[in-house]
């Protein structure tokens, strides 16, 4: 169908079902089907459970996940592990490198929403784009039964019903709700202190 190749028959069958939209494996909660196995496994993770084992040593945020927590860590320590081979760029994260290598130097592949013709580096992130199209909003928040087509823009709501500030400004000292807010507000806090 298009032409993409795999070493082992299971990846092959695993990848068909891009294209045939078969979506076997179902949430017991949820009832949200996934086309992967690893996809069911991450969402019922990530969605369904509340277990924050992993705290960062910086903040005191805590993460589900040690991957979660070390990619974390990277706003703290500005970290850039991800190098291209082509220029002197690096990144925080993989999938920017990705991004980078296909805009910049045309390397790598992307996958293209069959509607708009946008062209996303990761198949998961034409997924998410493409719930929208569907209309599928399958995240729900429990205190005001508002429905989300992803997990992070669930996650993000959430924070309306809550007090817990847990980003705070490293100049002055005010806490935030969200990063984005602690981020605009540290730029002008830094201008600020300039003048």
């Amino acid at each position: 169908m298009c032409g993409k190749a795999f070493s082992e028959s299971a990846n092959l069958q695993r990848h068909m079902r891009v294209h045939t939209g078969d979506k076997p494996y179902t949430c017991s909660m949820c009832s949200r089907s996934f086309s992967d196995r690893s996809d069911l496994y991450s969402h019922e993770r990530y969605v369904h459970s509340n277990r924050r084992p992993h705290q960062c040593p910086y903040c005191g945020m805590q993460f589900k996940t040690n991957s979660d927590l070390k990619h974390h860590v990277r706003i703290h320590t500005g970290a850039k592990p991800y190098s291209c081979r082509h220029c002197s760029s690096s990144f925080k994260w993989h999938a920017m490198l990705k991004r980078h290598l296909l805009k910049s130097h045309n390397e790598g592949t992307c996958v293209t929403c069959h509607i708009f013709q946008m062209k996303f580096c990761r198949i998961s992130e034409l997924k998410r784009h493409l719930l929208r199209h569907e209309g599928v909003k399958p995240f729900v928040c429990s205190v005001c039964s508002k429905r989300f087509c992803i997990a992070t823009a669930l996650k993000d709501h959430q924070l309306v019903h809550t007090d817990f500030n847990q980003f705070c400004c490293g100049l002055c000292g005010k806490w935030f709700k969200r990063k984005r807010s602690v981020k605009s507000h540290f730029k002008r806090c830094y201008d600020d202190l300039r003048i």
